[in-house]
């Protein structure tokens, strides 16, 4: 029996300590990646805030026009890509499965596909800013391609690393429930 001021128990060494219980792998693997994934959810509602405040600040016109230029079409759809990150959250308390898959699939959905769309309808500005060196549209004095091909580089790499790690945990609670199914 430990002790916190006292001697150490009469024959014993400190090496006893293998014949105790551990914590299964895929439940630190799960506490890991949950971890993991809202880090990411959280990287995405910034970048998500930041599209958000573009859109209402061009929309109400509380700048002028070339201070922040109007949003793209793709950011429109990408606005509706915080459902599902909010789905990812929800999944966690009570390690529910189908949260998760619904989580993966619309963040394909809702986050890659127009992010996919965004970079073909912005090419031709870019194309024309790498050629000619004009652009039209601003965003605090940067050309507004730019900024938002930075974006979505960001962006790109957070779904995918978001897919990738709900991938594995979902991995790893369905190796939780198939070992609960053989008891």
């Amino acid at each position: 029996m430990a002790s916190r001021a006292g001697p150490r128990a009469t024959g014993t060494d400190g090496s006893d300590y293998q014949h105790r219980e551990r914590v299964a792998n895929h439940y630190q693997m799960s506490v890991s990646l949950k971890n993991e994934i809202k880090k990411l959810i959280y990287a995405h509602i910034v970048i998500w805030v930041l599209l958000a405040a573009q859109a209402v600040v061009a929309h109400m016109k509380l700048v002028p026009h070339d201070l922040v230029a109007m949003p793209y079409q793709w950011e429109y759809p990408y606005l509706l890509s915080i459902v599902p990150s909010l789905f990812g959250l929800f999944s966690f308390p009570r390690n529910n499965i189908s949260y998760l898959v619904i989580s993966m699939i619309s963040t394909g959905l809702f986050s890659i596909a127009p992010l996919i769309y965004g970079s073909m309808e912005m090419f031709p500005m870019a194309q024309q800013l790498y050629r000619h060196g004009k652009a039209y549209r601003f965003i605090f004095g940067f050309s507004a391609v730019s900024v938002m091909y930075l974006v979505m580089v960001v962006a790109v790499q957070v779904h995918a690393w978001q897919i990738y790690y709900s991938k594995k945990l979902l991995d790893s609670w369905f190796t939780s429930t198939q070992e609960k199914k053989k008891k």
